[in-house]
This record gives structure tokens, sequence and C-alpha cells, in this order.
């Protein structure tokens, strides 16, 4: 596996200075929007979706419209095109934006192409939208963390959890194509990566926030977190650290580090990424109390589902239920403990 970084001593001025060198990208452009690449992300994209209108629709000239979209980006005449807007309540009120057929086959060429990359270059406690990650593995993490740190509960565990404000429609598009440049060199795939990134603004007066119906988002938020990652891993060295997109979670012993490091944080987020930790949900406790991360609340041997998520998934039993879905749910639970609501929904069930 290649390393985070390339470390290069320098000498001057008569101290030892380190510089830390990004790792680079060595793919070209020719090879991300060649017709090959092009061919490969469209089986990736229509798998599951060759009844979609606008899919069938683009397949009725495919050739014709893969080898259009291919000489545009060629000759650097590609224009990515408007966005379709709805929104979606569950779990929370959403705003959806979705590109066209043409646009979301070029993310996933690029997609295909950045991703095994960048994933190299981000922490190991990185969870959201990264292969063989996942909630999951995540809350597992949780509790491996909370074990060692708490030395198998006989230590006091502080967990100091935070939450970014508004994450998505926040992303400032400069660091952003700033930091894409620290990794990339070439300036025909920067010069690509800002017609994506800039295709899109939240606020109209300013060029900030990503779509959250792009794939190429969800990697994006990870290369823009990942100064982050590097920050608290290597900075404040913070050995037991997690992160699912928005939401990271710090554990310690010590609990006036933990408050120290908040103001850190805050500051960092704020001068170097233009975020704000959203300030109603700082949460610094102890696990003996319960830490609610990723739908779970934790506790030292234990976790139960969050009260809010146990309603919402009632919720829709009772309004439609089918053995896909019970299985799904039965699958959620079977990750913490919940024997009371799993006989509850199989009562359901059967009714």
């Amino acid at each position: 596996m290649i390393s985070e970084v390339k470390m290069v001593e320098k000498w001057g001025g008569g101290i030892n200075r380190r510089v830390f060198m990004k790792i680079q990208f060595t793919h070209n452009f020719e090879e991300i929007v060649s017709i090959e690449n092009l061919l490969e992300a469209w089986k990736e994209f229509a798998r599951g979706k060759k009844q979609k209108k606008d899919v069938q629709f683009f397949q009725v000239n495919f050739m014709e419209n893969v080898l259009s979209l291919g000489n545009d980006l060629l000759y650097h005449t590609y224009k990515h095109g408007n966005y379709q807007a709805f929104k979606i309540g569950d779990p929370k009120p959403r705003d959806i934006h979705k590109a066209t057929v043409r646009d979301r086959l070029l993310h996933h060429a690029i997609y295909r192409k950045l991703y095994p990359f960048f994933d190299r270059a981000f922490i190991t406690d990185s969870y959201s939208c990264r292969l063989n990650k996942g909630t999951h593995k995540a809350i597992k993490r949780f509790q491996e963390f909370s074990n060692i740190v708490s030395k198998n509960n006989t230590k006091t565990c502080w967990v100091l959890k935070g939450d970014i404000k508004k994450f998505f429609a926040n992303i400032d598009h400069e660091i952003l194509l700033r930091i894409l440049s620290q990794y990339i060199q070439d300036e025909n795939i920067l010069w690509l990566l800002k017609r994506l990134i800039n295709s899109f603004n939240a606020k109209r007066k300013s060029k900030v926030g990503l779509p959250l119906g792009n794939l190429t988002s969800q990697l994006f938020v990870n290369i823009y977190m990942n100064e982050f990652d590097q920050f608290v891993k290597h900075k404040l060295k913070i050995k037991y650290y997690i992160r699912y997109a928005d939401d990271f979670v710090l554990f310690s012993r010590n609990k006036k580090q933990q408050e120290e490091i908040i103001l850190q944080i805050a500051n960092f987020l704020r001068r170097e990424l233009k975020l704000e930790m959203h300030p109603k949900k700082i949460i610094l406790k102890t696990l003996f109390s319960g830490v609610d991360f990723l739908g779970w609340v934790n506790f030292p041997n234990y976790r139960v589902l969050r009260t809010t998520t146990k309603r919402r998934m009632m919720k829709r039993i009772k309004v439609k239920s089918n053995a896909q879905s019970i299985n799904s749910y039965l699958g959620l639970l079977s990750h913490g403990n919940a024997k009371k609501l799993e006989a509850e929904i199989l009562s359901i069930e059967e009714e």
C-alpha cells in the first residue's frame, strides 16, 4: 500500500525541516476521457437502471452519444448540463440534485480512475462511501476503540462527538480545487474537475456546495475532509478517531484534553476548510452514559438503536412491509442489542 504522504528531509538555516509531499496521481487526461473508459463506466452506471426512461433514451443512439461526449471532452468543448432538483424526507429533509445521464456517465468515468488512487491516501478510520467500509464497520471500530481506551471498561473513557453544519452545502470550490491540485499535476484533468465542481452552486453568488446526487460528490467530500483527518491524526496526534461523512468521534481518558481539542478542531475547520461545527451537536460525555453514533447509542458492553431510528423503522413496517424489507431490518438489528425489537418486528410480519 502506498503511504498517505511521501516525506522529504530538507536542510536549511541550520535546522532540520520536514516537508510533506502529497502522493501524485499518475493517470493522464486521455485515459479518463477515452472511449474505453466511458464504455466501462457505462456498464457500472447502467446496472439496475435499464428501465429508467432517461437511460433508455440515451441508449437509443448509444455509440453516437458516447462518441459525442468523448469528443467534447477531448477538445475541451464539454459543458455540464443542468440538474433536476427534488426533495426527500427520510431520515431527514434533503435536497437532491440529479444530473443528466450524459453527465452522470462522465462522473462514473472520472470516479473509476480517481477513487482507487485517493482511497489509498485516506486514513484507515474514515468509513463513509468507501469500499469495504460503511456504517457497520465504523460501529465495530467504535467498540474496539472504546475497549482499548477504557482498558476493557476499567477506566473512564471520554468520547468527543462532533458534526459539520450543512456539510455538502458548504464545501468551498476553490479550496477543493486547491487540494486536488496538490495531488494532480495534469492541467487538463484539473480543467475537467473544475467544470464538474463549478457546475453546482448551493449559494448563488458564491462557488460553494456539492450536489448530493453526484457520485463524484461522495469522493470529493472525502478528499476535502481528508485534510481534517490528517490534522487530527498527525497534528493533534489523536490515535483513536473515527469519521463517517460529517460525523466524527475522538476517544480519550483525559477530559481536559478533549475540552481543549474542541477549540483547535473548530479553528482548523473554519480557517482551512471554511466549515463550522454544529454548535448543538458538540457532545463530550463518558461511554458509560451512552454515546449516540450512526444511529446507535453505544455503551461499554452493548448498543441499542436510537429511539428516533426505532420509531421510524416501526412506522415504515406498519405502513408497508414485505419479506425483503423485514430481513433488511433484522440484519441491521443484528449489529446491536435489540432482541425485544426483533421480536416485535417478527410479530408484525406474522399478523
